[in-house]
């Protein structure tokens, strides 16, 4: 099983990854759990949100306290949340983030794995818009290799309808464009 916390702010769509992963996933035949963390909601404003996927049947039913995986939709929350708190010993960072590894290390004081892309500067060239979440899945999806890039294919084009072409092609380019360092 992984587990996945996003961190993201309101609005920018990382309830919205998760609902999407989870329904990959389980139409992929997996198992899946994909829910949201608020406190006010509110635009703007910090949220978590959380995703399990394994290949068996799930019966935890708690929030993710350790997770395997955080994924950070925007940056600028790094310092002004704790994003890598509780990340397993072993577990991966993903930052959507224009910045080197050394800046998000030192920010962070952070040596585990790390993987980092420019995922909005990619939802910008593809979607023209700066909305990085169905991006940042394609990250995840390389980062982890929970499932296949086309299993998300029927869920995106379900949810975003005529724009689901461009919101595939980002998360294509996130998932090719993602660099890890370990």
């Amino acid at each position: 099983m992984i587990e996945v916390r996003w961190h993201g702010r309101g609005g920018q769509g990382a309830v919205t990854s998760v609902e999407l992963l989870a329904v990959s996933a389980i139409a992929a035949g997996k198992f899946a759990q994909g829910f949201p963390s608020f406190g006010p909601e509110r635009r703007g404003a910090p949220v978590a949100a959380f995703t399990r996927v394994a290949d068996k049947k799930i019966n935890v039913r708690s929030g993710i306290y350790e997770p395997d995986v955080v994924l950070v939709l925007d940056s600028s929350l790094i310092g002004l949340v704790n994003v890598t708190e509780g990340l397993k010993p072993d577990g991966k960072l993903i930052v959507n983030t224009p910045k080197s590894p050394e800046e998000i290390r030192t920010a962070l004081d952070y040596r585990g794995t790390l993987a980092l892309v420019d995922g909005t500067g990619i939802a910008r060239k593809e979607m023209g818009v700066p909305i990085a979440n169905t991006t940042m899945i394609g990250a995840l999806l390389k980062v982890t290799g929970i499932m296949k890039l086309d299993a998300m294919k029927e869920a995106i084009e379900h949810r975003f309808g005529r724009i689901a072409q461009k919101n595939l092609n980002a998360m294509k380019r996130a998932y090719d464009e993602i660099t890890i360092y370990n």
